[in-house]
């Protein structure tokens, strides 16, 4: 039975997590607290913050002897003009989203290595402001554009026996995001910017990482893909 390891387990690593289970797969849950999501799906499941290496590795470590694929999901959202942003600000953004990524496949290669597929697949996460651009994104984009090279070069070196993707989401109702959508006034002004005119779900950006790190986007690697309501690339006024 194939093996994944999701790292964030709210939101969109939630819905990725009941994707997958209903797909049959099994599955290692890594959350920085305890969350209820695992006895619910029967996986396993181990706590770390992804900016404890030490944690991290022991946590991946767990879902052995062999995986078949790897899902990072941790992320933030810290919007703030670049006068008001702080190295702190910078380093946690740049730690939470890229170097965790980096961190979690390295602890997870030999584990990929160990697997009895052909091919075994990692799915990595941006944002939409990366390839936009958007007032007050300046860490969390410098951050998602590093996990945008990391993918491309991930993808090259360890082809053909590991594929990896991104997906760049625009604003998801998630836990995260709820700042700006719990004022339903709010999320519907930011909905429409959207030309599909609503914000994204959770279940909306699942279900393409579930794809990917499926056989089905077997020659499928290296690629950045938006899931974002139309917003990185359409204009539907003036």
């Amino acid at each position: 039975m194939s093996k994944f390891i999701i790292i964030g387990t709210s939101g969109i690593g939630g819905a990725l997590a009941r994707q997958l289970q209903t797909q049959g797969k099994q599955l290692h849950l890594i959350s920085r607290k305890q969350t209820p999501l695992a006895d619910e799906l029967g996986a396993s499941f181990a706590i770390a913050d992804v900016q404890d290496k030490a944690a991290l590795d022991a946590a991946i470590v767990a879902a052995g002897p062999a995986v078949d694929g790897l899902a990072y999901c941790a992320g933030t959202i810290n919007l703030k003009p670049v006068h008001r942003l702080t190295d702190a600000d910078a380093i946690r953004d740049f730690e939470v989203n890229a170097l965790g990524a980096f961190r979690a496949v390295q602890a997870a290669l030999p584990l990929f290595k160990a697997s009895a597929e052909k091919t075994a697949s990692i799915v990595l996460f941006s944002t939409v402001a990366v390839q936009q651009g958007f007032a007050a994104h300046a860490s969390v984009a410098m951050a998602k554009g590093a996990v945008e090279g990391l993918t491309r070069s991930l993808a090259a070196e360890l082809a053909p026996k590991i594929r990896v993707n991104a997906i760049a989401p625009s604003l998801t109702r998630t836990p995260l995001a709820q700042g700006f959508t719990q004022n339903e006034a709010t999320a519907a002004a930011l909905a429409g910017m959207h030309p599909l005119q609503r914000l994204g779900e959770a279940d909306d950006v699942a279900s393409l990482a579930a794809f990917l790190l499926g056989a089905e986007s077997g020659w499928i690697t290296g690629q950045v893909i938006g899931v974002d309501g139309g917003r990185s690339s359409l204009r539907t006024k003036g």
